[in-house]
């Protein structure tokens, strides 16, 4: 009997490891709750005041207290670690709330979290500054971008969409109030399109008005017809689909007017109009030309695209603009552009100039991260905006079968918008495998 429970101990001991090496594989979430979390809370415990002095993160004390730890606790005045002032686990990491003491900033925080990082052992340790004098530690016990899986509470609302994760776990959102025109870029296979295609699959479920533009006579964009209000697919039909946005704009402006406001959402609700996102699949189709005789055509489009990009933010109508490159080589008018485009998010490109393109003016810090994207990440991208403020992320997989699903679903919520009707796409249904209803004839000599 003795040997039976010693040899079932041994098996179960053995079993219990071996689950927990194949949770740290297929299912981190599972590891990290279990063994991870643990380890790390108590590891952070026990070494953090050694751990900040050696990170240059202590400050002297004030007289005050030198002389209360000095005279009355008779010790040795040390220095003095930010405070803690609360520690939270997650489902991915850890999050701790510190009190900056006098003398540390944020930014001396952000220049020690790499060696944060490796001494408490995690994958990642993210700084963000909460409020004044106070930051919080996001820290990731594993990588989160290797099998992206959205929070739960991630879902589109107002005009917040989220569309890939963080590398501190929490969501990366598209909320078009706060960065109201952004430029999407990356090279083919780089997972450009998976990202346009999570912004639709959001979008869909919005009561807004979905404006296509793809020069690639539609093949990324004609899916989304269900849900569209209007499409271009060539650059004629672009140029004069971007003169009625132009119009629209124009004629909401006289609206903000005549009921004494500045922003479309002080409007009352009963006279104001819906929303506009406006996606362009590849800016360069719009500025490149064979011939003389398309240079009034171009001068048409870039002037559109600026005058919507500088002013038509205040009257409800967004731009969504992706490319694989967006230079000055492009001719007058793409720098200009490109400088009205508040959010950047960079995917795998072919060349350090294109990732300066899209994040040298903003976040240069940020550029070295999206030449290190190895090919295999399709999706790993680094956001960005006019902040300066930077964060690798990673788009969920979305097929496009799943994109179209979803704005046949919701195609309910195309708004009426007569001026948009000549540039609404044709609809076609959807194919019904089943039986055929045609009688079969029989063959004859």
């Amino acid at each position: 009997m003795t040997d039976l429970s010693l040899w079932l101990e041994a098996s179960g001991a053995l079993a219990g490891a071996g689950g927990l090496g194949y949770a740290k594989v297929r299912a981190p979430r599972v590891y990290w709750s279990l063994v991870g979390l643990p380890a790390t809370w108590g590891r952070f415990t026990l070494s953090y005041r050694s751990t900040m002095d050696v990170c240059g993160l202590t400050v002297h004390p004030s007289g005050l207290r030198a002389f209360m730890v000095r005279n009355v606790a008779r010790r040795e005045v040390q220095p003095v670690p930010p405070k803690v002032r609360r520690v939270r686990g997650t489902s991915t990491g850890l999050r701790v709330t510190l009190r900056l003491p006098a003398g540390l900033e944020p930014a001396d925080v952000v220049a020690s979290s790499e060696r944060l990082r490796h001494a408490w052992g995690v994958h990642s340790v993210n700084v963000t500054e909460t409020k004044p004098g106070f930051v919080e530690l996001r820290m990731t016990g594993y990588d989160v971008l290797r099998r992206v899986r959205m929070p739960r509470k991630a879902k589109p609302h107002d005009l917040v969409v989220p569309v890939a994760l963080r590398e501190d776990g929490t969501a990366f959102v598209r909320d078009y109030r706060k960065v109201p025109m952004a430029l999407t870029l990356g090279s083919n296979q780089s997972g450009k399109s998976m990202y346009q295609r999570n912004l639709v699959k959001g979008l869909a479920q919005l009561p807004v008005a979905l404006v296509g533009i793809d020069c690639k006579r539609g093949v990324e964009q004609s899916a989304y017809a269900p849900r569209l209000s209007a499409l271009a697919t060539t650059p004629d039909d672009a140029a004069s689909l971007l003169d009625v946005l132009v119009a629209e704009m124009e004629t909401r402006f006289d609206l903000l007017s005549a009921h004494g406001v500045s922003d479309l959402a002080d409007l009352p609700e009963h006279v104001r109009p819906v929303p506009v996102v406006v996606l362009v699949d590849e800016v360069s189709e719009l500025f490149l030309i064979s011939s003389r005789k398309d240079e009034e055509r171009r001068e048409r489009l870039v002037t559109a695209l600026i005058r919507l990009a500088q002013m038509a933010r205040a009257v409800g109508i967004y731009l969504e603009i992706c490319g694989q490159r967006f230079g000055s080589e492009l001719g007058k008018g793409a720098t200009m552009l490109r400088a009205q485009l508040t959010g950047r998010v960079v995917h795998r490109v072919n060349d350090k100039q294109t990732a300066e393109m899209g994040l040298g003016d903003i976040a240069p810090d940020a550029v070295s991260m999206v030449t290190a994207i190895p090919a295999d990440k399709a999706g790993v991208a680094v956001a960005a905006d006019s902040s300066g403020g930077w964060s690798r992320i990673r788009t969920p997989k979305t097929t496009p079968a799943e994109a179209t699903a979803v704005c046949r679903e919701f195609a309910h919520l195309v708004p009426d918008f007569p001026t948009l009707d000549p540039f609404r796409p044709h609809v076609l249904a959807p194919v019904v495998d089943g039986p055929s209803l045609v009688k079969p004839v029989p063959a004859t000599d």
